[in-house]
C-alpha cells in the first residue's frame, strides 16, 4: 500500500479493532494498543480470553466485535499460519472492518488474495504505530 493511501486510513479511521490484543504489558500488541488510545483512537480488543484491557472490553470473537462496532481498521497480531483462515472468516461477517492491517513480521500471500479477491484493503508486514509515527507527525 502507497504511504499516501495508509495516510488517508490512519487519518479517516476512528475504531480500531486488534485481534490477538494481550493483556500482557511486556507484548507488542498491548504497547501499539496504548499508543493507538494515546493518539485518539478507539480500540477494540479481541482475544478468546474476553474481560477487559487497557479499560476496553475484550471481544472473545471477531464477529461480535464486528456487531458491537463498526470497525475502520482491523490489525491482527496472529501468527501468519493463521491469517489464511482469519481472511476466510473476516470475509463471511455481516459487517466487515473497512481496512485489514497485519502486523510487522507476520504475511500471507493467500490471505491477501482472499482480502483483497473481496475488494478489501490490505496491508500486511507493517507496525501500525511505526507508521502511524512516520506519516502523521
Amino acid at each position: 500500500m502507497e504511504d499516501l493511501r495508509k495516510k488517508e486510513i490512519l487519518e479517516q479511521s476512528k475504531i480500531i479493532a486488534i485481534y490477538g490484543l494481550s493483556n500482557d504489558p511486556q507484548k507488542p500488541s498491548y504497547h501499539v494498543a496504548q499508543y493507538l488510545i494515546q493518539a485518539g483512537y478507539k480500540i477494540v480488543p479481541i482475544n478468546p480470553k474476553g474481560g477487559e484491557i487497557l479499560g476496553e472490553k475484550v471481544y472473545p470473537t471477531l464477529e461480535e466485535a464486528t456487531n458491537a462496532y463498526d470497525i475502520d481498521i482491523l490489525d491482527i497480531f496472529r501468527k501468519s499460519e493463521a491469517l489464511p483462515s482469519l481472511a476466510q472468516e473476516i470475509i463471511t461477517l455481516q459487517n466487515k472492518p473497512k481496512y485489514i492491517w497485519v502486523q510487522l513480521g507476520l504475511s500471507s500471500i493467500q490471505a491477501k488474495e482472499i482480502l483483497t479477491n473481496a475488494k478489501l484493503e490490505y496491508e500486511e508486514n507493517s507496525c501500525i504505530k511505526l507508521e502511524h509515527q512516520r506519516l502523521i507527525p
